[in-house]
């Protein structure tokens, strides 16, 4: 069964949005864990719009499952991932300005900076991850970078999932076949919900995490988060 990380960006931003700790991240990755979640997933950006650099330290000291780490690799990310050793490092190729993460690395272009990561997280001891599309040469430089994982982009897979759901996941298939021969692991992340996760699990049986945020969390507006958790858990084991 793939696990479920809780990306809490967005209880960040809604705390933001009044200032002070209501509500509260530590709490609600505690409640995340403690309703089932098998992750904590978190995208510390340099404006802090979200989830802020103290934040990530103080997660640290209370997330008990996969502490997962998504981040441009500039000094201050890098500076996180040194300091906290998480469980994964996400790397993903965002300028400081994007809203979300809307698109894949270029693994060829920069394969000398993401085999330098790469190394560096293994020599501390966190796994490494990389964001990125289907195309099959990206995947194939990520390869040669020594990644652990990758982690398919699943943004186009959303956009097109109610129109053509078995077209939708054609290059998904193929992107994870790849990979899988050429000894990475996958993770998803990007607009998966409750509508298309248990479609995307079941053709991609070798996905091992995926990272949801902004529907989990809107969803738990509707149906609480401890149900939401649960209700997301299920798609994973359905096929």
């Amino acid at each position: 069964m793939a696990k479920l990380s809780v990306n809490i960006n967005k209880i960040a931003t809604i705390r933001n949005a009044r200032g002070g700790n209501t509500p509260s991240v530590v709490q609600a990755a505690i409640d995340c864990e403690r309703f089932g979640a098998e992750g904590i997933t978190v995208h510390p950006r340099p404006d802090e719009r979200h989830i802020t650099k103290q934040d990530v330290y103080d997660l640290a000291k209370v997330v008990t499952t996969e502490f997962n780490i998504e981040g441009y690799p500039d000094q201050r990310y890098l500076d996180l991932i040194h300091e906290i050793i998480p469980a994964q490092a996400t790397l993903v190729p965002d300028p400081p300005n994007v809203l979300t993460s809307n698109a894949g690395w270029d693994t060829k272009k920069n394969l000398l900076l993401l085999t330098d990561l790469v190394q560096q997280f293994r020599e501390i001891g966190v796994r490494s991850s990389i964001f990125i599309d289907t195309n099959l040469e990206n995947i194939e430089y990520a390869a040669k970078s020594g990644v652990d994982r990758i982690e398919l982009y699943t943004g186009p897979f959303a956009e097109n999932f109610s129109v053509n759901p078995e077209k939708s996941i054609e290059e998904y298939v193929k992107a994870s076949n790849l990979a899988t021969e050429l000894g990475m692991e996958i993770n998803a992340g990007h607009d998966l919900s409750l509508d298309n996760l248990q479609f995307f699990k079941s053709k991609i049986p070798q996905l091992v995490e995926v990272s949801i945020g902004h529907a989990l969390i809107s969803d738990a507006l509707y149906y609480g988060l401890e149900n939401t958790i649960q209700m997301y858990l299920k798609r994973l084991i359905l096929n």
